[in-house]
């Protein structure tokens, strides 16, 4: 029934037109997406030049070159994931919607240009949350609670960091700390997440918000010595099973599976992963370049796609469109298309204990044994946790090459 809404802001905010009368201001400027009435998640982006932005996220910056105007509105298409903004324009203001069609989700958007702050803050900062912060989400839920890990590093006011969790991290959070005030956001056109806390030196207690559809709240204790669980032991084989089996199409049609002759004698890295995640496309992109630059020795690399466009048709293009835009050279096949359920997951690939994560991924020696399986991923905004990732990897797909 949301179909109206997004296809009434499509006709009033974008029409095909190659001759437009207005561009954004090139500069500095603050966007607001507007979760619930007086919360709103902000960040920061650049226009620097009529067809291009750069949005902020702490240390991640994402290149944005897919800009359409027409007359006095703007379509901004976010890279590699579907999600766009459509607004009217002035020459300093924006307002309009960032909108995500497969799941029916609109969100209010606007945006100001010559704003630098992307967290206003009055009072100096009582506290200084620098370090590891044991999590709970949602912790008086029984069945959704779950662990995590806050990192968080503060100058100032100014905090930046993430929260890990057994399936991966919340990307790049940037923020600031107002007396006893914790606010942190990040946006990268797949999500958009907000945390709000208020914090002592060794507390924190406040909620999550993922866009204007979900909220929970979490608690947090300082503990530098925390850790998550092995992210090596999640995931199994079920009793019964001594092999990892699979038969999805490629783009082409073509029934794809581990027994084909590409995959003979060779080690392989099978990714279950899903075009509209943003951990599965930090992984993407470190794979895309081990891949290309090990893809001479005995090694492969497969995906499995599981995606939630309503069609084959368009999964098949969000697809494409990952592999055009990081230049990945593996195959992604299509392993489900209209949820990105985990327990549908689960049901396609019945051999593992559950599908956990997106991203997870099976390693398999040239015997055709699982050897292990990694579940979630520890991307760059992680910091030494990522570090330690990839020497874990290189060193572990050496072994099983060599052997």
């Amino acid at each position: 029934m949301r179909k109206l809404p997004i296809l009434f802001v499509l006709i009033t905010l974008i029409s095909c037109n190659n001759n437009p009368q207005n561009f954004l201001t090139e500069g500095i400027w603050k966007a607001e997406l507007q979760l619930k009435e007086n919360l709103e998640l902000p960040f920061n982006f650049e226009v620097t030049s009529p067809n291009a932005i750069k949005i902020f996220n702490a240390d991640e910056v994402i290149l944005v070159n897919d800009i359409r105007y027409s007359n006095d509105s703007v379509y901004i298409k976010m890279p590699v994931f579907e999600g766009y903004i459509a607004a009217k324009m002035t020459k300093n203001s924006l307002k309009g919607s960032f909108i995500k069609e497969s799941l029916d989700r609109v969100v209010p958007f606007k945006a100001e240009f010559n704003t630098v702050n992307r967290f206003e803050f009055s009072s100096e900062a009582n506290y200084n949350v620098s370090g590891n912060w044991e999590t709970v989400f949602s912790p008086k839920s029984y069945e959704d609670s779950y662990m995590a890990k806050g990192i968080f590093n503060q100058e100032g006011n100014l905090i930046t960091g993430t929260f890990r969790t057994t399936t991966g991290d919340y990307r790049y959070l940037e923020g600031v700390i107002d007396g006893d005030q914790m606010k942190l956001s990040t946006f990268d056109g797949a999500h958009a997440f907000l945390f709000t806390a208020t914090v002592t030196d060794s507390m924190m207690k406040g909620a999550f918000y993922s866009g204007n559809h979900w909220e929970e709240p979490f608690e947090a204790k300082r503990n530098d010595n925390y850790e998550l669980p092995d992210e090596n032991k999640l995931t199994f084989l079920k009793e019964g099973y001594d092999a990892f089996e699979f038969s999805f199409p490629n783009a082409s049609g073509e029934m794809v599976s581990l027994s084909d002759k590409r995959y003979k004698d060779k080690v392989v890295l099978v990714q279950i992963m899903g075009t509209w995640c943003p951990n599965c496309l930090d992984e993407s992109k470190y794979y895309s370049e081990y891949y290309n630059a090990n893809k001479d020795k005995d090694v492969e690399i497969v995906a499995l796609a599981f995606e939630y466009a309503k069609t084959k048709e368009k999964a098949f293009k969000s697809i494409e469109r990952l592999q055009n835009d990081v230049g990945i050279n593996y195959p992604i096949l299509l392993a489900q298309y209209g949820t990105s359920s985990k327990i549908k997951a689960s049901e396609k690939l019945p051999m593992l204990n559950h599908v956990l994560s997106y991203p997870t991924t099976i390693f398999i020696d040239k015997k055709g044994k699982v050897r292990k399986i990694h579940t979630g991923f520890n991307g760059p905004a992680t910091g030494t946790k990522y570090t330690v990732f990839k020497n874990e990897f290189n060193t572990f797909v050496d072994e099983l090459l060599q052997e």
